[in-house]
This record gives C-alpha cells, structure tokens and sequence, in this order.
C-alpha cells in the first residue's frame, strides 16, 4: 500500500482532513525559519486530538539529537525526518528515521550508501530553502534511488501530477505540504488535499509494479 504523508501541519483541522482524506501520515516542521513551524507544544495539541494508527513524524534540520530526543518525546512523535546535512551517526536515535535527502542529480545518490535509516525522503534542491519549493525533480533519479531503500518522493508534488509520479516512481510514499495548501503558508486547502489524496490512492491501484 502507498503511503502518503502530509507535512507542514500547523492546525487540528488541516490534520484531521488529512486523515480523514486517508493520509497514513501527517508532518510536523520543527525549523524556526519555515513559515509552516509549529512549536512542540502546538505539535503536542495537535498529535493528542488525532485517532489512532496515525504516524505523526517531526521534521528537523541539523538539530542537536538530545533536543530531537525531548521534543519527540513531549509530542509523542513517531518518526523522526532529518531535512538537513546531518551525518550518518546523527540518524541514530531512539526512533525510525527518515534521511531527507535534496536532489539535484544523479551524484547526490553516493550519499545513501553512507547512511542506515529506515527510508529516504528525496526533495527538490534548492540554494535558498531547505524545503517547500514547489518545484519537481527528475524523477529518473527517484527510480534509481530505490536501490538503496525505501524511498518517499517529494518535491513539488500536486493534484496535477501526484498520478504522472506514482506510475512513473512507484514509491514506497509520497510527501507533500505547499501543493496542497491554500492562499496562505502553512495552511491546507481541503479540497486540494482530498483530491491530491483520491488520485494518489487510484494511482497506487493501477500502476503495474
């Protein structure tokens, strides 16, 4: 089964929509600087009104590991996602970790053999943000990348094109937070989720693995 994560969670109606679209997974951005960081005590909020066999999974960017440790904890995160230049003896941690890795070509794949996580996330590269840009990769690069382990596709993903990558890729999950979102950062337009959610799941149907 495809596994779709919803990231950028900053309120209890974004993310209860999202499950109630059918997401496996919501995201929580722990980065000061994204216009769509919640605070772990916001997270926390959040997390205690969601139902059960929700993943709810942190984002973070080269934090120290005993802050990912306090956080994960008081929220009660699942997952933990690295997005940023951490090195592979910062992946271990008490919790799944998710190595988000920023594409830009076909090199960029040497650095997943150095780490041992449990699945990676391959984003869009970008010299002015870490995440959020909106904007696709080669998706050829993705294909090959599955060499290496589990990988979950972001990246400018959208109602438009989530179908195009699914058959194309055929990941182990997809990710995505601004091509769903509304008129303001950091929060979700429902109907896009609910369609983004529909054709990823009738995508994940039909494509011949």
């Amino acid at each position: 089964m495809l596994n779709i994560k919803i990231c950028g969670i900053t309120n209890p109606e974004d993310a209860l929509a999202a499950v109630d679209c059918g997401a496996n997974a919501i995201g929580f951005v722990f980065q000061s600087k994204s216009p769509r960081a919640v605070t772990p005590d916001k997270a926390k909020d959040i997390v205690s009104q969601i139902p059960p066999f929700i993943i709810t999974v942190g984002v973070f960017v080269d934090e120290d590991k005993k802050e990912i440790e306090r956080i994960a904890g008081h929220v009660g995160l699942n997952v933990i996602q690295l997005h940023g230049s951490e090195p592979p003896e910062a992946c271990q941690l008490c919790r799944k970790v998710i190595k988000a890795i920023r594409v830009k070509d076909l090199t960029d794949l040497e650095l997943l053999k150095k780490y041992k996580v449990s699945a990676f996330l391959l984003d869009t590269y970008s010299p002015h943000t870490i995440g959020g840009t909106g904007q696709i990769f080669n998706w050829d690069i993705a294909v090959e990348a599955k060499k290496f382990g589990k990988i979950i596709l972001a990246g400018g993903l959208n109602p438009d094109n989530v179908e195009r990558a699914i058959k194309w890729v055929h990941p182990y999950g997809i990710d995505v937070a601004t091509g769903v979102e509304g008129s303001k950062k950091g929060n979700k337009d429902h109907r896009k989720l609910k369609l983004f959610i529909e054709r990823a799941r009738k995508a994940s149907l039909t494509a011949v693995i």
